[in-house]
């Protein structure tokens, strides 16, 4: 048992039920329940030295007003995304691209058989620039880059006893991708690489449950509503970086940031409301309209 001030108020029972409190937009009763001393508590105890709980709900804030649609969603799940979001040091929203809160429609088949929305939960999307930033503080990884090939560049690359990779950026930037890699120096002076043609990259997409797939299996990217089909380069960049971890002295961070990706990607579930410790209560709130 925590022993942390409970989350209990109108705000959590109403946000949880559906309802609104003392005609506050959702939007509101959000940001009142983020700015609550027991919240700002918790996220305290989260987030790394560098960063606070106010700069937190800041930029929470600022994310919940340029997308309403996050307020709307379950209270619990929003709140675990944060934590879970505080315990790793990134920032979300598209201001440094560490990561991004995105609905996800908790899906269950209704006495018909036809699929129907159970509640919308947050996932949290870790982005390319995320992954760097928590391999740079891991204290092994001097540096880390990704970078994406395209047709007019030149291009080469081995494996074996003596792994070499070359790129030269050619001038047509429009040409299309056909490489992605990721480069990392560790603080040994050792450099470790991973290479990943389009096709492959577009393999570990067709994975996602988001990704709309035309009858011979290829994705139906007119149809995709899905990162992968309006940040492609980006999602490209971040799977290559995910499968060069594999080789590298990884934190804890690095490896709960993998796990979360993952389960976003797969469209699984991330279960974000069980981070939180602090106790709350949810009532039914009725006699409060």
């Amino acid at each position: 048992m925590s022993n942390q001030p409970p989350i209990a108020s109108a705000d959590l029972q109403k946000a949880n039920t559906g309802k609104q409190v003392a005609n506050k937009t959702p939007e509101q009763t959000l940001v009142g329940f983020m700015n609550q001393p027991a919240m700002k508590s918790q996220l305290a105890a989260a987030l790394p030295r560098h960063m606070t709980a106010d700069r937190m709900i800041r930029i929470v804030t600022t994310e919940i007003r340029k997308n309403p649609t996050l307020a709307k969603c379950d209270t619990q799940s929003f709140v675990g995304a944060v934590v879970q979001c505080s315990q790793l040091g990134l920032e979300p929203g598209s201001a440094l691209g560490h990561a991004y809160l995105l609905p996800f429609e908790k899906r269950k088949k209704d006495s018909t058989g036809n699929w129907v929305t159970e509640r919308t939960d947050i996932q949290l999307i870790i982005g390319y620039r995320g992954m760097i930033d928590l391999a740079r503080r891991s204290g092994q990884i001097v540096s880390l880059s990704a970078r994406v090939v395209r047709e007019a560049d030149e291009f080469t690359y081995e494996y074996g006893l003596e792994e070499k990779l070359h790129h030269k950026p050619g001038d047509d930037d429009s040409s299309q991708i056909t490489h992605v890699y990721s480069v990392a120096k560790l603080k040994d002076g050792g450099v470790q690489f991973e290479v990943m043609s389009a096709k492959q990259v577009n393999q570990i997409a067709s994975q996602s449950k988001s990704v709309k797939k035309n009858k011979d299996g290829s994705i139906d990217w007119q149809n995709t509503n899905s990162p992968w089909a309006t940040h492609w380069e980006e999602m490209a960049k971040k799977t290559v970086i995910r499968r060069l971890f594999k080789y590298l002295p990884v934190s804890i961070e690095m490896q709960k940031a993998v796990i979360l990706d993952e389960k976003a990607e797969s469209d699984v579930d991330q279960d974000n409301a069980s981070v939180l410790s602090a106790e709350y209560s949810v009532l039914d709130g009725s006699s409060e309209e």
